[in-house]
């Protein structure tokens, strides 16, 4: 059966599947409130049948205040995905009966923040649920982006080396590796922006059912994050010109219109729950109310010292945790400079420049830019799979050199050390307290053993010993893809063949 799939496409299922395994190994933080926010809302639709907190408030301090009630103050996105996930748990006779065993089990409490409170089933049960519903909207979505990265940048190179390169860097060691296990919905929305820009880009004549999912796409993207319905405009235009070149205008129909349906199924729910149809939870938030209520909602004009902390600051600079990314700005060039190929033009150029610039810039008008707890710029996470596409150009036409060979060695090398020592330090992401997370809080973390739990922890590994597995996974893993790639090579004429 898997005769009938091309080479890059095997490679592409197994890369999946492999950061699939690696990204689940790692528990989602629990008593994040963030998460927490979105789960009390899943909890509560199918256990309650009410979108109404009040239960649940105690582990969350993400809400809003409606009335007498508390509701989720999130894009409901992600919950909403993940109500069919908790619902079918429900179903399953088994999900008390491990809910309770878990409970008992001295290996699954050590995962667990306990707060002073115990361990009870209940507790276990909301854990087990997240660490489900993180599956499907987080881990499940960053590996398969990943999948398209390698996909797209065959129109760069046919070269399976440096398109590796590229979709397990952005996989490993970007902050998306922190994020991808989560109930946050920057993983999702980026998935959701990047695989339409993937269907528009590679495919020649697309079908009216492709094109109405492709406005599902966009208009999930912003029920998902509200600041992507800057992007989403631009993929909609990318969409327009797309079909007008091919005389095709007329299949804005199927794409809008099913935009528009989820856009009214959205605003029924901000309509029924906050009172308006472009009400949004923010605004009866209890928490943050002095930032919330600067300039609209918390957005100002961009701010030189934002846009330093996004990129090279010690505190939140993504370059800081992933300098490979640098790789990016000549690979830009190179780009514009590049051969027009198909789904690879400087329209494409354009479309990746602004939807880049359009959520770094947003991104800096806030006034909380640094995203509180978190790991790197936590909101500029649906703009790296489109950053990461112009590196591709860099190993394409730089790879045979010796100093690009070393100096991404490097680059790689601090990546993995700044973004594996901050994402898998401790239970919680760092406090927008601390100015230098990784000498504050990873450093110290790592020398006492305390590390982000993880599927090492239930067989009874502890501290650091308990990513052995993991690490044993993904060298097995990436030695497969690359003997495949190999092969995929040899088996190639040399003629056609661009190796890195």
């Amino acid at each position: 059966m898997l005769k009938r799939f091309s080479s890059d496409q095997r490679i592409a299922a197994l890369l999946f599947v492999l950061l699939s395994v690696a990204y689940a190994y790692v528990f989602p933080r629990w008593a994040d409130p963030n998460q927490d926010s979105r789960l009390k809302m899943v909890v509560a639709l199918v256990d309650d049948g009410t979108f109404q907190i009040d239960k649940y408030l105690g582990t969350t301090v993400d809400y809003a205040r409606v009335g007498d009630h508390y509701y989720s103050d999130k894009a409901p996105g992600v919950a909403f995905l993940g109500v069919p996930v908790y619902w079918t748990l429900r179903q399953l006779p088994i999900f008390d009966a491990l809910s309770e065993r878990l409970a008992s089990s001295s290996a699954f409490q050590g995962t667990l923040r306990e707060g002073g409170g115990g361990v009870s089933a209940d507790r276990v049960r909301f854990a087990v649920a997240q660490v489900a519903i993180a599956l499907v909207v987080g881990a499940l979505p960053t590996a398969l982006l990943a999948a398209l990265i390698f996909l797209w940048l065959s129109r760069v190179t046919p070269a399976v080396g440096p398109r590796l390169v590229v979709a397990l860097a952005y996989a490993l060691l970007t902050p998306a590796f922190a994020y991808a296990n989560t109930m946050y919905g920057h993983q999702l929305a980026g998935l959701l922006l990047f695989g339409s820009f993937f269907w528009l880009s590679t495919s020649q004549r697309l079908s009216w059912p492709a094109l109405a999912a492709i406005g599902g796409l966009l208009a999930y993207t912003v029920v998902t994050e509200y600041p992507m319905a800057l992007v989403v405009g631009v993929l909609y235009v990318y969409a327009a010109w797309k079909l007008w070149r091919a005389g095709r205008l007329a299949g804005l129909i199927p794409l809008t219109a099913v935009a528009a349906v989820i856009a009214l199924a959205w605003m029924s729910y901000n309509n029924a729950i906050f009172g308006g149809p472009l009400n949004l939870g923010y605004s009866y938030s209890e928490q943050w109310v002095k930032q919330h209520e600067t300039g609209f909602m918390s957005l100002t004009l961009p701010r030189g010292e934002a846009l330093w902390g996004i990129t090279f600051g010690v505190f939140r600079g993504l370059f800081v945790l992933a300098p490979w990314l640098l790789l990016s700005l000549p690979g830009l060039g190179l780009w514009w400079a590049s051969e027009r190929r198909p789904g690879a033009g400087r329209v494409e150029w354009g479309v990746v420049v602004a939807a880049v610039v359009l959520i770094v810039l947003f991104n800096a008008s806030s006034v909380m830019w640094w995203g509180g707890f978190a790991i790197g710029p936590r909101y500029v996470l649906p703009a790296l799979p489109f950053l990461a596409l112009s590196v591709g150009y860099v190993l394409a036409i730089w790879g045979r050199t010796l100093w690009l060979r070393i100096g991404l060695a490097l680059l790689l090398a601090w990546s993995w050390v700044a973004t594996w020592g901050l994402s898998l330090a401790e239970q919680a992401f760092p406090s927008d307290a601390i100015r230098n997370p990784l000498i504050e809080y990873a450093w110290p973390n790592w020398l006492a053993g305390n590390i982000a739990r993880n599927a090492g922890t239930l067989l009874g590994l502890r501290g650091p010993l308990g990513l052995l597995p993991l690490i044993l996974l993904l060298a097995i893993g990436i030695g497969l893809l690359v003997w495949l790639g190999r092969s995929t090579a040899s088996a190639t004429p040399a003629s056609t063949t661009h190796s890195v």
